[in-house]
């Protein structure tokens, strides 16, 4: 087929090439990490300005379906690969998720400049209602308040909430608190849990226009 008009071969080609705008900005907030134990490996793959796109094979499916809340209500896209000796339990796997997730946030933002810093939000699903506010200070602290009525979700110890939110907390550097206002269901109470975090995060890492650029906080550094 001869294509004599230019603009139409420019549509064309910009259909069949891929555009400069297609590819990440330089200043994307993109991070990988990869942590190796005795006990597990892990790798994490977080861009802060995604979709929403989430990849999650940890060996325990219960997990996965948290870590794709979190993709999914954050607009994170999310890598997630990790083995581990899921044969004794899942906690070493679990936790260091948790870890290698905090590591990939806090290398993302890097030096904070510009963000909101803050972020809140209550979520309800069904009869549960949970609210998380979460500070990226600097200061790792916890503060949680689930009272979860049953041992396990599945198969997965519903213990291993709190121990994948102490891992991220410590190693995202970030202050969060939790608390549920209303719930019976076991899944209900961790899922919303893990949605109103994702929305939280979701507010706390985006772009404040007005900061143009400076550490969000009255001391200079976080």
């Amino acid at each position: 087929m001869q294509i004599s008009d230019a603009s139409a071969k420019d549509s064309i080609l910009h259909q069949i090439l891929p555009s400069q705008n297609d590819q990440p900005p330089c200043d994307a907030r993109i991070a990988a990490i990869s942590r190796t134990t005795s006990e597990t490996d892990v790798f994490v793959k977080i861009n802060l300005d995604g979709t929403g796109v989430c990849n999650a094979a940890t060996g325990i499916p219960f997990l996965d379906h948290m870590l794709h809340q979190i993709a999914s209500h954050g607009l994170i896209d999310l890598e997630v690969r990790a083995t581990g000796d899921l044969h004794i339990d899942d906690h070493h796997t679990n936790e260091d998720v948790g870890i290698t997730l905090g590591q990939a946030i806090s290398k993302a933002l890097g030096d904070k400049k510009g963000i909101v810093r803050f972020g809140h939000f209550l979520a309800p699903l069904d009869e549960a209602l949970i609210q998380v506010a979460l500070d990226f200070s600097g200061r790792p602290h916890i503060s949680y308040g689930l009272q979860i009525p049953t041992q396990r979700v599945g198969t997965y110890d519903t213990q291993l909430v709190r121990e994948f939110f102490v891992a991220l907390v410590n190693h995202s550097q970030m202050t969060l608190h939790i608390r549920q206002l209303d719930g019976m269901n076991s899944h209900h109470i961790i899922e919303a849990t893990f949605k109103a975090f994702a929305r939280a995060i979701r507010m706390a890492v985006e772009i404040d226009k007005r900061r143009a650029g400076t550490i969000p906080s009255s001391k200079g550094m976080l």
